[in-house]
């Protein structure tokens, strides 16, 4: 592991993506925005934990990563319906605590607690009280039964992390579609961003409201825009773009993405270049 300072750390499992052909891709918010920060000229690390069979020497090549052993990679099952998503799982790997937090790594400039499954344990927050942090707290606010069926959820940990904050990102499926909530958390944290697919994203701070369009994209698969999205998001806030102007970027960056499937989604350095264009 290196000493050097990370630019984005993201903690949460890489997970195994059950196609429903059947066949097994990578996914996870952690290695989706690790590899969209890395396409940013982030050094770039990961706090995950998964089985010892998956690979990823390659999903996440040249990325540092720190895996705390489990007996099973967690797995999702995802199908894209007329309704939305239908989701399960079907198996967890091991929780991510503060002790899997080596001392090296406390200094990251950015930090991003990304749980897909309940594996993030909120005081990972504490540790990092220099770091600009970003949430995507779509993994606290899920459970599911005992066929694997994943069901909405309160998010518990809510009152203590969005104070804490400086962004936090989540999608309208996330939250129900509930503006009554949506403006409650508005006025709880620094930055909240709300993204709503193809419409792009709304996004609150400073008291203000603006919704901002995606520019138009051939969907081929959504998997993993919204953690694209956030994770450019993130990194221009924290570089000092205003949240308008970092979810412009972002916006582009995330329609690019669902035009390939999984992780081959995940942006280049010239497609974040020619998002970043005035004519993009």
């Amino acid at each position: 592991m290196s000493r050097r300072r990370l630019d984005y750390l993201v903690i949460g499992h890489v997970t195994h993506d059950r196609t429903p052909e059947g066949a097994f891709t990578i996914g996870g918010t952690a290695a989706y925005a690790a590899r969209t920060a890395q396409a940013l000229g982030c050094r770039v690390g990961v706090i995950t934990s998964a089985g010892e069979g998956l690979n990823l020497s390659e999903a996440l090549s040249n990325i540092e990563v720190l895996r705390v052993p489990a007996s099973a990679t967690t797995t999702f099952c995802n199908r894209y319906t007329s309704t939305g998503r239908v989701q399960t799982v079907e198996a967890v790997a091991a929780p991510l605590t503060a002790d899997a937090v080596p001392p090296a790594w406390g200094t990251a400039s950015v930090v991003h607690l990304g749980p897909v499954a309940n594996e993030c344990e909120p005081a990972l927050a504490d540790l990092f009280p220099n770091a600009f942090l970003g949430l995507t707290p779509q993994g606290w606010m899920r459970c599911w039964d005992r066929t694997g069926r994943v069901q909405p959820s309160p998010w518990e940990s809510a009152d203590a992390l969005l104070p804490r904050a400086n962004a936090v990102v989540l999608s309208e499926e996330d939250v129900g579609s509930d503006e009554t909530l949506i403006a409650q958390w508005a006025t709880r944290t620094q930055v909240l961003v709300i993204t709503r697919g193809a419409a792009g994203c709304t996004v609150y701070a400073a008291g203000m409201k603006q919704d901002l369009p995606a520019p138009p994209a051939v969907e081929v698969d959504p998997t993993g825009a919204g953690d694209v999205f956030a994770s450019v998001f993130f990194v221009r806030l924290q570089q000092e773009d205003s949240p308008w102007t970092a979810a412009r970027l972002a916006n582009c960056v995330a329609a690019i993405s669902v035009t390939r499937p999984g992780l081959s989604g995940t942006p280049t350095p010239e497609e974040v270049a020619h998002c970043r264009t005035p004519c993009a």
